[in-house]
């Protein structure tokens, strides 16, 4: 294989901004780095199909008892046939082990196209404690209707739900981004002309009821059943004695009290409804995202499981995968001579105008501003990196260019020769620059995303419209290495000011344990179950999930103004 650390060149031959490649698939690194993530994907895909067994064959045994469709049975009936893109497929992995767990946080979210509109999924998993929210419920219902409002999606909601998971309750109900926020998105999203259907296609009890009631249109099939209080609790309130089909079934809502639009007798007759309905929608203007008719990448993406290494001691090329993922390969990069270990530039994907924020892993020779040379760190974010980022940012919001970044970042550099040329200021304005934007960004976590390098480059709390992950990925404040070296250090201090030293086998012992806990918690499945992350994508896929990501932005035609008030300079 030529050497990883000689970044590539174009082919005199081909247009100057096309991508060539250096790989040797034959290689025995290729070959290695192939088997390593084609195991990890495997891994993955194999709890992903877990996850979506739900509660399990004798839940699913008893939706179909009462003649009811399960979550995924409706979804997949619902919309046009393979046009689901499931987001928060891990939500909740792992937690509320002690309740018996939560698959999927007991409710199926993602983007769809039915007669071609794209539209935003939101369907309770009744076989999952019968619907009921737990607090990653709540949370993960909120993310959807969060990516609706900023993307303008039409939403449709398949109500199947007991409601609050009462053991919990404290934790589901009171804050903002617990189960009341659900009803106020409700309103807020028909304020702003987002399209909402509900379908309730079983128990829709309690505080819940207020969800469908506050969307455009309401359907209900026979059987199931609407009310504020279900028949016990009327009972011990107000000692009224009434059955659930007279309290609030679907021939009451439909001729007594006009609560409901649409009367079915299933869910098949439920599902052909809403896509009669949605067939019929209007068109909004489009958004001023340029597009073109998509070319297909010069490269294989099936090479991409080659080229990327975890390793930090074998760096790979950055422009390698974008030549995977760049329609045509095509590539123009932006101050390519400046600032290395950030690569800038415009491309598309999936026929979209972006602009292309990523860290090189590549170690580059830089030469100062007194010409003398060094070597900079692949990963790392420097001076001249950061200002060349912020400029860029900055440049594709003045031209209206969505922003794709792709993260594998230690963090910022550190020590005397940093600080002195401002890697403070320079990362100060990156930041700011991130915040402000306007335009869509959309992250993907490839490798690390370490510290003030994952806000720098449009971490969760700086907005994206979406936060995509390969399975490679890793999340946390720095890495488990350096975690564990501090944290051991910290404990060993502590142990020797109460008079006690630890001998290196005991040493060696900690330090495996707290990296072993660390390394835990940076795996994206645990960052996905609690939502920082909404969905975990093959590598391969990544210019699909982008695609997908740029054509759900392209609904919202507004664009703020852009402004970054005070720079540091």
């Amino acid at each position: 294989m030529a050497d990883r650390n000689e970044a590539p060149t174009q082919n005199a031959s081909a247009p100057s901004n096309v991508l060539t490649t250096k790989v040797d698939p034959t290689s025995a690194g290729f070959e290695a780095n192939m088997r390593f993530l084609a195991d990890l994907m495997s891994q993955v895909r194999n709890e992903g199909e877990k996850i979506c067994d739900g509660g399990g064959p004798k839940a699913i045994e008893n939706q179909h008892a009462k003649g009811r469709l399960t979550a995924r049975e409706r979804v997949e009936k619902l919309v046009d046939p393979e046009s689901f893109f499931e987001l928060g497929l891990y939500a909740a992995h792992g937690m509320y082990e002690e309740w018996g767990g939560a698959s999927a946080a007991g409710v199926i979210t993602g983007v769809a196209r039915i007669h071609t509109r794209m539209v935003m999924i939101i369907a309770n998993d009744a076989t999952v404690k019968a619907g009921a929210f737990f607090p990653m419920t709540a949370k993960k219902v909120i993310r959807a209707q969060n990516i609706a409002i900023e993307n303008r999606i039409p939403t449709i909601y398949l109500v199947d739900s007991a409601g609050v998971f009462l053991p919990l309750q404290e934790d589901v109900f009171p804050d903002t981004d617990d189960f009341g926020r659900v009803f106020r998105n409700n309103a807020v999203m028909s304020a702003m002309g987002i399209s909402q259907i509900a379908a309730i296609m079983g128990m829709c009890v309690a505080g819940g009821g207020y969800l469908p009631v506050m969307c455009d249109h309401v359907l209900m099939t026979d059987g199931s059943g609407l009310f504020l209080a279900g028949p016990a609790l009327v009972q011990a309130a107000i000692g009224q004695k009434v059955s659930a089909e007279e309290l609030g079934g679907a021939a009451m809502h439909s001729s007594i009290s006009g609560t409901i639009d649409f009367r079915e007798p299933n869910d098949e007759a439920c599902i052909a409804r809403i896509r009669s309905i949605v067939e019929k929608w209007g068109y909004r203007r489009l958004s001023p995202w340029d597009r073109k008719k998509p070319v297909e990448p010069l490269l294989a993406a099936e090479e991409i499981y080659g080229i990327y290494d975890s390793s930090p001691a074998r760096p790979y090329d950055m422009k390698e995968i974008l030549a995977r993922i760049l329609d045509g390969s095509r590539f123009d990069e932006y101050k390519a001579e400046y600032g290395k270990t950030l690569i800038c530039g415009y491309g598309r994907i999936g026929g979209f105008a972006v602009g292309i924020v990523a860290n090189q892993k590549l170690h580059a020779q830089q030469t100062d501003h007194e010409g003398r040379k060094r070597i900079e760190f692949g990963g790392v974010i420097y001076t001249e990196s950061a200002e060349k980022a912020a400029r860029f940012i900055m440049d594709c919001n003045q031209n209206l260019i969505p922003l794709v970044f792709l993260h594998d970042v230690n963090g910022f550099m550190v020590g005397r020769d940093a600080e002195w040329s401002g890697i403070i200021k320079a990362g100060a304005k990156m930041v700011n620059a991130v915040s402000n934007s306007v335009v869509p960004k959309i992250t993907v976590i490839v490798g690390g995303s370490f510290g003030a390098g994952h806000y720098a480059m449009c971490g969760k709390a700086y907005d994206p419209r979406f936060v995509f992950a390969w399975p490679t990925a890793r999340y946390a404040v720095m890495s488990g290495d350096s975690a564990a070296g501090t944290l051991v250090e910290i404990k060993v201090k502590q142990l020797e000011r109460g008079g006690k030293k630890l001998s290196e086998e005991e040493r060696k012992e900690l330090y495996e344990s707290v990296k072993r806990t660390y390394e835990e918690q940076t795996d994206p499945r645990y960052g996905a179950a609690r939502l920082w992350i909404d969905k975990i994508i093959d590598p391969i896929e990544t210019r699909e999930a982008i695609t997908q990501a740029l054509e759900a932005a392209a609904l919202n035609p507004d664009v703020p103004e852009f402004k970054v008030g005070v720079l540091q300079t």
